[in-house]
């Protein structure tokens, strides 16, 4: 049998590679992991009448994404994620027409803490998903009536973050990204941060979030969002309490704008407002229950507040695997135009139930 020559520099130089490489590779870890969730919505209150609709991604938006971390030695890390959102209803790929539009970034952990890159969620929409019952999904998602969601408050692209490590239940986070504007380093910027205190059954956390609203041609001021948040869980039930203040454009953009109430004129969003949560959850079993009130308040002289109210069921059919039931309602005040969503649409009315399956692989 013919045997294959190779010259002895190019067998040295590939043994020297395989004992450089081999090692760090054997040490890093690449995962694939996913959500998917699916359901039936039926909503009532829309100018248009009733409509029942398969919808993707109700209690957490369907997703896609491929992580990993390689240690570098000394307690420190490299790590990266990119996640996708997929709409299961109709088959497509990407989250706001961008195929990674979830999370993109890349970055190093040491022992005091995390430094990441990219596209990623901001600190104040995490103390909303920390404070929710419904975790900012389902029809009794928070985010329907507090600023966290059709707005630079749920997602930041062109982020820098930095994450402390835990101490003695302190955590702190900021964020910023630049407008990535010629002549104005001003313009579209943003920034915010959180400090989390947790202790025992005692979850207390508190969340900013500024965005300069300038552009190029206009001069629009800013959206500042702060939202404080606490969790306290008893034996069996878990309270949850938050309080918010948005200040400013774009600090309480409507989730639907297409006036689904048929006004004459469609409503505009609020630029000054507060927001109440007083929720419960109680997990027994496999059975979860879940209920929230929420009250918007704006300070404007239209005044046009919104409440809702929602109860809910998850049932546990594995560790991955769990269905759930919501109702929820919205009652708008004053000509408001607020809209019962979930965690990947925006909604078209004023009551909505609700039921899925959600999957974690």
């Amino acid at each position: 049998m013919a045997r294959r020559y190779r010259h002895p520099a190019a067998l040295a130089a590939s043994a020297l590679m395989a004992g450089a490489a081999g090692p760090a590779l054997a040490q890093s870890s690449v995962t694939i992991y996913g959500l998917m969730d699916l359901g039936l919505v039926r909503e009532f209150g829309a100018a248009i009448g009733p409509a029942t609709k398969v919808s993707s991604g109700m209690s957490n938006g369907s997703r896609l994404g491929i992580k990993g971390v390689e240690p570098l030695g000394g307690g420190w890390d490299a790590l990266f994620l990119l996640e996708s959102g997929i709409q299961l209803d109709d088959g497509s790929i990407g989250q706001g027409g961008v195929v990674f539009g979830r999370q993109a970034y890349a970055g190093l952990r040491s022992p005091l803490g995390t430094l990441t890159v990219g596209g990623q969620y901001t600190p104040h929409f995490d103390t909303m998903v920390m404070v929710d019952p419904f975790g900012t999904g389902t029809a009794g998602d928070a985010k329907n009536l507090i600023p966290s969601s059709g707005d630079a408050t749920t997602r930041m692209t062109n982020t820098i973050k930095l994450a402390t490590a835990a101490w003695r239940g302190l955590t702190a986070e900021l964020v910023y990204a630049p407008g990535e504007i010629g002549g104005n380093d001003s313009a579209g910027r943003q920034f915010g941060g959180a400090v989390t205190y947790l202790a025992g059954p005692l979850n207390l956390r508190l969340g900013y979030h500024y965005r300069n609203s300038d552009t190029p041609t206009l001069q629009r001021s800013s959206a500042r969002n702060t939202l404080l948040a606490a969790t306290y869980q008893f034996t069996h039930i878990k309270a949850h309490l938050a309080w918010g203040i948005d200040k400013g454009v774009g600090s309480s953009i409507l989730r639907n704008a297409g006036n689904p109430y048929g006004y004459a004129s469609a409503p505009g969003p609020s630029e000054d407002s507060t927001d109440l949560l007083v929720g419960l959850s109680a997990a027994r079993g496999a059975h979860t229950f879940m209920a929230s009130f929420i009250h918007k308040d704006e300070k404007t002289a239209r005044n046009q507040d919104a409440a809702q109210v929602a109860l809910g069921h998850r049932y546990a059919l594995s560790r991955r695997t769990d269905t759930y039931a919501v109702v929820s309602h919205i009652s708008n005040r004053r000509g408001a135009s607020y809209t019962v969503g979930h965690a990947s649409d925006v909604g078209n009315s004023s009551r909505v139930y609700s039921v899925g399956v959600r999957h974690l692989f």
